[in-house]
């Protein structure tokens, strides 16, 4: 499951950069499949708890994974909600190109791997090298809000494809929180300390 997500996600930030249609419409197609494999995990994790009745590490796994299949299924979606807004952007006259969402993407793809990567692992290290990342993105999300905001003032024919891409934006804003929580997920999993608004505390 996590690697079709993977994949969904680098594969609707390709068919936003090169305007592929055929692309867009298969990543829609595939969230199917990903919404059948987090109802299959939720049903076996429920079956494990119910039956097994585990306890210390044990538990902490099988919630984890109940919170991680979760957040992959939201990242699914998001991949969708891009893809469609790939669809609407073809439609509409262009937009000059927005060099930081593609550096987005290639963080928000970076933080997902390495969070999968560490649960598999179980490596409390790599998943915490994930989270100084969420920041980098917010203030990428920012400045592509306000390049774009500058973009809908000065030319208003341009104002349609410019919100597609401010949604764009925050989808893959959203992508790299989900992330963040796998990674969180993760330290709570092999060290049982829970890292989840630490800052705030």
């Amino acid at each position: 499951m996590g690697g079709l997500v993977e994949s969904s996600i680098h594969c609707s930030i390709q068919a936003l950069e090169e305007g592929d249609e055929r692309l867009a419409r298969r990543i829609i197609a595939d969230e199917s499949r990903i919404n059948r494999m987090e109802m299959e995990i939720d049903s076996q994790v429920t079956r494990l708890l119910a039956l097994q009745q585990p306890v210390a590490k044990d538990l902490r796994f099988l919630t984890s994974v109940l919170k991680i299949n979760g957040d992959l299924e939201r990242m699914g979606r998001l991949a969708v909600h891009i893809a469609r807004r790939t669809l609407s952007l073809i439609q509409q006259p262009e937009v000059r190109p927005v060099v930081d969402i593609p550096r987005m993407a290639a963080l928000a793809e970076d933080m997902l791997r390495k969070s999968l990567d560490a649960f598999v692992r179980q490596d409390a290290v790599l998943a915490e090298s994930v989270l100084p990342a969420d920041r980098e993105v917010d203030e990428l999300r920012d400045k592509v809000f306000q390049e774009l905001t500058h973009v809908m003032q000065s030319q208003p024919a341009r104002v349609l494809a410019a919100l597609d891409l401010m949604f764009v934006a925050r989808h893959l804003e959203r992508t790299a929180d989900h992330s963040t929580n796998i990674a969180e997920d993760v330290i709570f999993l092999v060290r049982g300390d829970d890292v989840r608004h630490r800052a705030t505390r």
